[in-house]
This record gives structure tokens, C-alpha cells and sequence, in this order.
């Protein structure tokens, strides 16, 4: 009786179990995100249409900025173009902000919402090039916009004007801010603008980068820290009396060794890369100074912060084996990127909505000659729209000062296709387009896309509440604190 009773009651048990509902599992890295193109609406029609009239001089603007490739925290002449064309579009401008002589604030109109756009035009060093599908520098060894950076601030400008235009004309309340933001590749402007205060009290920011496809990501970056390490020894005769010296490049190198042996020891997820920036002015002089460049990346800031501790602890060992004294210089340090999936979703339906660059047959010959002229497969460039996706874990992601606005406020990120498909990033292939119709194509997609997302964020508060409670919880309510020691300035001026 009683073994009856146990398989009736285990009958039961079974039953329910088939019976329940299903649960629905977590979605995996990569699952494809449904999400429904954007509604047309006549002030995005009003955008859009300011858009498409002011391409021209918007193509100007970018080849302009092209020709300049200034690099990090010189952009002189191109933060002064973009400036002055939003001043003439009704925006109210604040130069040198932060301390940083190229960075400013352009804004415009007044109250809540506060929409924050983000532009950067900073170029990289030795990318010149000219305007053509082969390895052809404009001047050996001058700076070019290998990232797409003459781009990125002229759609974000674009994007800014087009959105006070949309709003003046349907009386939409609110308030437009575009950053001019320097010395992103450094990874720098940005840092030190958030610590300054620039970007409180945004309700969110829109930003995008010019890339080799059309997509809206959720992935985040790897948190850093940058600084640089000088050692002093003592010079002296290195064949002579060699004994009478203490090597500062010993002491690098010493410190280098050590790191590369500390790698085993860090999670896999870690990062350490360096460059020897000075090792001495000759074979046979001990040489008294030496200098180095040094990044820490990790998946976070406590992560790096770990780390970090540790790779002073083998700087300092180095000094004691070398004989010599150091001190450390920080630079710069970032948080990860945090994505916003509420925003997200907004300007992926936006992105729909607009459609990737309509580029034509000469547009795509030019691509497909690059790609040729690398040995890559002959795709052109890519005019689809990738999928919007869960993010995929990466160990190998880079870094970037986006991260610190994204701490600050919701913050979204787009990519639109400006470069041949599968070609290296910070390239001469990349200034080669920057410099062509591709671009200009590329930017009125994205200022298309960044404008209607904020009119969509504008116009409903639960959307903007929803990105912000998603922000809330990432950051569990906690205030910012700046990656910067305090007493770190702007390097301005310094080489």
C-alpha cells in the first residue's frame, strides 16, 4: 500500500511538473533583440528635411576638419569650425571648459529634458593620407583622422542643429547641449570634463562613432589607467667605468620584465600594454633618465584598480634592483561603459527607420579598391542593418572617456558605416574615406538617426524615465567619482 501511495504521490509530482508553465530562460550572448522600426513623425520629418538642405555645408564642415587632423588636445582650428557653426545656428557657446582649451558647450533652449550630443575631432598621429584607395600620405608623418573624428563632430553637430530645429518648429520644451569634446584618443577629454562638473544635470546623451558596419551595440569597454614611469640613474662611461653608473633604462626594462611575468599572475581578463618613450642618447653613456608609457585595462574599475596597485609594486622592485629612483605620472583613467538598453532600443528603431547610407557605384569602387589593395575580401562597404543583439563577453575590448558620461547620465551608442568592410581601424584606409562623398553620406545618416532618437526621447516621458531607471540600477545610486587623483591637471601643452 504504501509503495502504491509513493507512486501515486511521485504521479503527481511529475504531472505538475509537465502541467506548469514555462519560464522563459535568460537570453544568451548574441540572441537577435526584436525591435520594431521607429513611427515617422512630422518633426523627425522636419529634421530630416534640415538635414538633407544643410548636407552641404555639413560636407564642408567635415572636409574642413579632414584637412586640419589636429591631434589630442591641439584641435585648435577644428574645435573653432564647430563652434562657430553652431554659434551661427542659435546656439550659445562655452569655450575652454575644464581647463581643456579646446573643449567647449554649445547649447540651446531651456528646461528639462536636457539632451546631451557628444562630438569629438581629434585625428591620429602619422595617418596622413590622401583622399585615394592606396597607402598615399598627403605630408610623411602628419597627423589623419584614422578613427573617423572629422566625422563623428560634424554628424553630432548636424544632429544637435537638426534637433533644435525640429523642436523650435513643433514647440517641443526642452534643452539641446552639444559637447565638443577633445583628445578622445588619449582618452582624456572627457575625464577630466566629467570631473569638472560639464555634464551634470543631463537627462541623457546620445553619441555615435563612424565604423565598418550599421548597428547599435549594448557591449560595454574595459576600464583604464594610464601613466607614465620615470626612472633617474647616474651616468657614466659605459665601457670605462660602467660601475660608476645606475641605469634608468635598466630600470624600465627591469620593470618591464617583471610585468610581463605579472601577466600569469593577473585574471585573463587584464590588460597591460607599454611603449618606451625614452631609453638614453647613446650605446656608450649610462643613460641617467628613461621613460615609458603604460596602460592598465581591466573589465572594471575595481579590476584595474587591483592591478594597478600591483604594477607599482614591480615598478618599485625594478628601482631597488636598478640602483635608481622613479616617479609615476598619471595620465588618465576611465571607467567601463555602461549601456543603456532602454535607449538603446530607441535609436536602433531610429536607425531602422532612416536605413544605412544609399551608397553609390563609385562610392563602393573606391571601397572595393581599398579592400583589394589590402588583400581583403573585395565586399565594398556595408549598406545593411546588423541585427541588435545581447552583448557578447570580450576580454579584448578597448576603452574610451564615453564611459565616464555614461556614469553620469543614460548614454547611447551607434555605429554607421563609413569605412570598407573587414579594413583595420586606426588606418590610413579610414582617413581615406573620411575625406570622400562616403563620409558625407555617413554623417547624414547618423545625424538623422541621433536627431529622431531625441525627438523620440523628448516626447515620452516614460522612455526617458525607463532609460533612467535602468541607469539607476547600474549605478545602484551611487555618485560619480572621478578616476583622476585630485591633484591631476589637464595635460596641456605637454608632449
Amino acid at each position: 500500500m504504501a509503495l502504491t501511495v509513493r507512486r501515486l504521490l511521485l504521479l503527481v509530482l511529475l504531472m505538475a511538473v509537465v502541467a506548469a508553465p514555462s519560464l522563459s530562460a535568460p537570453a544568451e550572448d548574441g540572441t537577435v533583440i526584436t525591435v520594431k522600426p521607429a513611427k515617422l513623425t512630422a518633426p523627425k520629418k522636419a529634421a530630416f528635411a534640415w538635414i538633407d538642405n544643410a548636407l552641404a555645408d555639413l560636407a564642408r564642415l567635415n572636409d574642413r576638419i579632414w584637412s586640419a587632423a589636429e591631434l589630442a588636445l591641439r584641435e585648435t582650428k577644428s574645435a573653432e569650425l564647430l563652434a562657430s557653426y553652431l554659434e551661427s545656428q542659435g546656439f550659445q557657446v562655452e569655450c575652454s571648459v575644464a581647463g581643456l582649451p579646446t573643449a567647449f558647450v554649445a547649447t540651446w533652449g531651456t528646461g528639462t529634458p536636457v539632451i546631451g550630443v557628444l562630438g569629438e575631432y581629434d585625428a591620429l598621429p602619422g595617418l596622413s593620407q590622401q583622399a585615394v584607395p592606396s597607402k598615399t600620405p598627403a605630408v610623411e608623418g602628419d597627423p589623419g583622422h584614422g578613427c573617423g573624428h572629422n566625422i563623428f563632430g560634424v554628424a553630432s553637430a548636424g544632429a544637435a542643429a537638426a534637433l533644435k530645429h525640429a523642436m523650435k518648429k513643433a514647440k517641443i520644451p526642452g534643452t539641446v547641449k552639444y559637447f565638443g569634446c577633445p583628445a578622445e584618443e588619449t582618452v582624456t577629454g572627457k575625464v577630466f570634463m566629467a570631473r569638472a562638473g560639464v555634464f551634470d544635470g543631463l537627462s541623457c546623451c546620445l553619441q555615435w562613432h563612424p565604423g565598418d558596419e550599421n548597428a547599435v551595440s549594448l557591449d560595454s569597454s574595459n576600464a583604464l589607467n594610464q601613466f607614465e614611469a620615470e626612472f633617474f640613474g647616474r651616468s657614466a662611461h659605459a665601457a670605462g667605468d660602467p660601475w660608476h653608473g645606475r641605469s634608468a633604462l635598466d630600470g624600465i626594462e627591469l620593470a618591464n620584465v617583471g610585468l610581463n611575468y605579472l601577466r600569469e599572475h593577473l585574471k585573463p581578463t587584464a590588460r597591460i600594454h607599454y611603449v618606451i618613450l625614452d631609453g638614453g642618447g647613446a650605446p656608450n653613456v649610462v643613460p641617467d633618465h628613461a621613460r615609458a608609457w603604460y596602460y592598465v585595462r581591466n573589465l572594471d574599475r575595481p579590476s584595474v584598480e587591483e592591478d594597478y596597485a600591483r604594477v607599482l609594486e614591480v615598478l618599485e622592485g625594478a628601482a631597488k634592483m636598478s640602483g635608481t629612483t622613479y616617479k609615476i605620472r598619471f595620465l588618465s583613467g576611465v571607467h567601463e561603459v555602461l549601456p543603456n538598453r532602454a535607449g538603446a532600443e530607441v535609436v536602433y528603431a531610429n536607425l531602422l527607420l532612416v536605413g544605412g547610407p544609399a551608397f553609390s557605384a563609385e562610392e563602393q569602387a573606391f571601397a572595393r579598391a581599398i579592400q583589394k589593395n589590402l588583400g581583403l575580401p573585395e565586399k565594398g562597404l556595408k549598406t545593411e542593418i546588423e541585427p541588435f543583439r545581447e552583448p557578447e563577453k570580450s576580454w579584448g575590448s578597448g576603452s574610451t572617456d564615453v564611459a565616464e558620461v555614461s556614469w553620469l547620465t543614460p548614454t547611447t551608442a551607434l555605429s554607421v558605416t563609413c569605412g570598407p568592410d573587414g579594413t583595420p581601424w586606426h588606418h590610413w584606409s579610414v582617413v581615406a574615406c573620411a575625406g570622400t562623398t562616403i563620409a558625407h553620406k555617413s554623417l547624414q545618416t547618423a545625424a538623422k538617426v541621433m536627431a529622431a532618437a531625441g525627438l523620440d526621447i523628448l516626447g515620452d516621458p516614460a522612455l526617458l524615465k525607463a532609460m533612467r531607471d535602468e541607469w539607476l540600477s547600474k549605478t545602484k545610486g551611487k555618485p560619480y567619482v572621478s578616476p583622476l587623483p585630485p591633484d591631476v591637471l589637464p595635460p596641456v601643452g605637454k608632449k
